[in-house]
């Protein structure tokens, strides 16, 4: 018997494989080599992952990483490295993450393609 190949399914998936899970903007990248030089020794980069809460319904999460999780996704990016935790990827696909620094305040700030609300103070985000 012949074998086949749903070649629609192999398409879509080599099309998202070429889309980046995250990308760092230069400041995104300069202001994590400054987190990292001031953290503890044992801290080898940090970790991305989505929780729910907030007004919308989710929020990102940055933290330090002191270890390898199996499951993690692994940017290395403009000289830094970046944890991404696997629960976390399908809702990161696409995304940029920039660093803004204004007059009173500085924070690194998710530009996801895959939002379709965001809350007022943005602190959170809704996918569908």
């Amino acid at each position: 018997m012949e074998q086949r190949h749903d070649v629609r399914r192999c398409k879509i998936r080599a099309q998202f494989m070429t889309i980046p899970i995250i990308k760092l903007s230069d400041n995104a990248a300069s202001r994590i080599k400054e987190i990292m030089a001031s953290a503890q020794k044992d801290s080898i980069g940090v970790r991305i992952s989505v929780k729910s809460g907030g007004c919308a319904g989710m929020s990102y999460v940055m933290e330090y990483s002191k270890e390898v999780n199996s499951n993690d996704e692994l940017i290395e990016d403009k000289g830094v490295k970046v944890f991404i935790d696997s629960a976390a990827i399908m809702y990161l696909l696409g995304t940029e993450m920039d660093y803004k620094k204004q007059e009173f305040s500085s924070s690194f700030v998710f530009n996801n393609p895959n939002e379709t609300e965001r809350c007022g103070c943005g602190e959170s985000f809704k996918i569908d």
